[in-house]
């Protein structure tokens, strides 16, 4: 314990944690696909806890219409590309990370090698062609995926541990993109701040539960939250055997995450 910094002293305590877990994270790589409301409180809560390399992968610039729930970004900050406020405002709050900045849309062959390059990858797009890609890479690269989504006053969050061949996948979840209302934009239907802030805390303690490898009640399952009616309902993941993505076979590989 005397050689863990000061910081981390409040999680390292905990029993499950201590020393050795706290360096499991210190040598961990974790890809964030969106640095929105999502992917900024990931952010935030995995640049606190210490881990140890954050690749950034957003194309986009921060709009003032942002700053209510993203909150990474300030008012001086819009304008700018997303990365670089991210990277800013991360590397203020703890300066021993390591950031990989990825400022574009990651055709395929780009989005396999950072996916092949981490432990695991955390999807907090806005679009379900991102996802799809997401989740597809992930699947055949035996990566585990943290995934999260939020619209109006409703979230949801889903992990997806790769590393079983028995798990379901997104595309078990979602085939197509007919959903009515859940893969419409925020800018048509708004969002709540704490809604973003609450799907993605939960994303950030599936990432760290993972890296721990701790056991973690939530792979195998889908989270809903309801800001309306105050309630979160817990369902069970099956996989389809018919799934495009997943239905056919193992990943390509199963083998463990680097480092």
């Amino acid at each position: 314990m005397s050689d863990t910094p000061i910081r981390y002293l409040r999680q390292t305590v905990l029993g499950d944690w201590g020393a050795a877990g706290q360096e499991r994270i210190r040598q961990a790589r974790v890809l964030l696909v969106g640095l929105g409301g999502l992917g900024g409180t990931v952010a935030l809560y995995l640049a606190g806890a210490g881990v140890g390399t954050l690749l950034l992968n957003d194309f986009d610039r921060v709009d003032e219409t942002n700053l209510h729930r993203q909150l990474l970004f300030a008012e001086r900050d819009v304008g700018r590309l997303k990365v670089e406020a991210a990277a800013s405002c991360l590397c203020a709050h703890n300066p021993d990370l390591t950031l990989e900045m990825l400022p574009v849309r990651l055709a395929p062959a780009a989005l396999e090698q950072a996916v092949r390059s981490v432990n695991l990858v955390v999807d907090a797009s806005d679009n379900f062609e991102t996802r799809d890609q997401v989740n597809r890479t992930c699947h055949r690269l035996g990566r585990p995926l943290v995934s999260g989504a939020c619209i109006r006053y409703e979230g949801q969050f889903a992990v997806f541990d790769f590393r079983d061949p028995a798990s379901a996948c997104y595309t078990c979840l979602y085939p197509e993109p007919d959903v009515p209302g859940f893969f419409e934009s925020c800018s048509v239907n708004g969002i709540s701040g704490p809604v973003a802030g609450i799907i993605g805390s939960l994303e950030a303690q599936a990432v760290l539960d993972l890296l721990l490898a701790h056991p973690s009640p939530w792979p195998g399952f889908l989270l809903r939250f309801d800001a309306t009616h105050g309630t979160f309902r817990k369902t069970r993941l099956v996989r389809d055997p018919g799934c495009r993505t997943c239905g056919s076979g193992q990943p390509e590989s199963t083998s463990g995450p680097p480092g």
